[in-house]
């Protein structure tokens, strides 16, 4: 990890700075009835999770181009999670993928507890096939035709929670690239038959104490048909698994222009948000990172999480994960942007007049109620953010404190460097 001097100096040579501005932002809250501090207090409790394949360079379909210091294995990845959480302090959890994360259990907590992390949800891969796998995935996993490869990515789910229960996860994250790449190759309802049979058995093997969050994906690999291809159909899978069962939504799983936000209403209206993989977009799937294209976006759908908050909706506890692909630039910095732009977007929402925009609504004051929301989109609230993480001893400015360490130039020293350029995710 880095060391806290080097925190302390970069804090340091932007400590005045930030105490200036603080104050002139707390002075503009104050008119508008706001107490900075009790939304920096908020925003100091948030946390998002960050992907342990994230901390890797990514891929497209054509090439990988791999980065300095690459991590060999999930322990050099958490040794890569814990310096996000040290310089931002919004990262305390980490969600793993296995079977590329595994390992043995207990070395998996002794590292969690060397770098004061914990882990998030789990996350199984039947998309891919595995060294010496006697039943292939190519044609599908949960949902294929043949009953052995069902049973085989059955469990390996399985599987995934018995080592998550051993480390202290409380959930499961289950995608499938199962579909068709040409009309009529499958039939429609028979897949889906199949991988419901198939999520029953593993639904049936939770912990009572666990959740399990399916995700749903309009295309890719499967470019004609996937089986979960939207949240409608996710929101069935959840009805028919049982109340442990919800949806989960990553932000560039939808068809251009789809209203996300209110998909995430629509599911926090009937109980089955389940949470979130945050990234962005602009064409696809892309993994961008998060906030990078529309920030907007982000800002609306922490808006209807803070109206859920604010309603009181009962048993509302999302799950908050990044999920993102880094192809040109360094993965700790991106995942550091990104972390702190979603607690952007949250404190931004935390802002919001929600007395003045429930009566603008209620009186059809389209404007109005728009402009309440540009309002705390608006605000500058980077003093906010820095305040908690100088607070929390963090950094002010974590990606100048990253560089400013060395850390990449002694990860590249240790780690061997990675050759080739295979396509696919890390």
């Amino acid at each position: 990890m880095i060391t806290s001097s080097v925190i302390e100096d970069t804090n340091e040579t932007g400590l005045a700075a930030l105490q200036t501005d603080y104050d002139a932002l707390g002075e503009q809250l104050a008119r508008r009835g706001v107490a900075i501090d009790d939304i920096k207090n908020k925003v100091a409790k948030y946390g998002v999770a960050v992907p342990s394949w994230g901390v890797g360079t990514g891929g497209t379909r054509f090439a990988r181009f791999p980065s300095p210091g690459e991590p060999r294995d999930i322990f050099d990845k958490l040794d890569d999670c814990a310096v996000i959480h040290q310089l931002t302090g919004a990262t305390p959890s980490v969600s793993l993928h296995i079977p590329w994360d595994k390992a043995d259990p207990a070395d998996l907590r002794a590292k969690a507890e060397e770098t004061g992390l914990r882990f998030d949800a789990m996350n199984s891969n039947t998309f891919q096939d595995q060294p010496d796998q006697t039943h292939s995935y190519k044609f599908g996993s949960l949902s294929h035709t043949d009953p052995a490869t069902r049973a085989k990515a059955v469990e390996h789910n399985i599987e995934c929670i018995e080592i998550g229960r051993s480390i202290g996860s409380k959930a499961l994250t289950v995608w499938i690239g199962d579909g068709s790449n040409f009309p009529g190759q499958s039939n429609f309802t028979r897949q889906f038959e199949r991988y419901l049979d198939a999520m029953r058995q593993v639904y049936a093997a939770l912990p009572e104490d666990w959740r399990l969050f399916t995700e749903h994906k309009i295309h890719e690999p499967a470019f004609y048909s996937t089986v979960v291809q939207d949240w409608g159909t996710n929101y069935l899978i959840a009805q028919e698994l049982g109340p442990r069962a919800f949806c989960l939504v990553d932000l560039g799983h939808h068809a251009p222009n789809v209203n996300i936000e209110m998909i995430v209403a629509r599911l926090i209206q009937f109980g089955r948000l389940g949470g979130f993989h945050f990234n962005d977009s602009k064409y696809g799937d892309d993994d961008l990172d998060t906030g990078s294209i529309d920030p907007y976006r982000l800002f609306l759908v922490f808006n209807e999480l803070v109206d859920a908050e604010h309603r009181g909706v009962a048993n509302f506890d999302p799950a908050h994960m990044l999920d993102q692909s880094h192809n040109v630039t360094d993965p700790v910095e991106s995942l550091m942007a990104s972390a702190m732009e979603v607690q952007r977007a949250y404190t931004q929402a935390l802002l919001v007049d929600r007395a003045a925009l429930e009566g603008y609504q209620d009186t059809n004051d389209a404007l109005m109620a728009t402009t309440t929301l540009k309002s705390a989109f608006r605000t500058d609230v980077e003093p906010i953010l820095a305040m908690a993480r100088l607070e929390k001893g963090a950094a002010i400015n974590p990606i100048a404190a990253f560089r400013k360490s060395g850390y990449r130039k002694s990860a590249a020293a240790e780690r061997p460097a990675v050759s080739g350029s295979s396509g696919g995710i890390v």
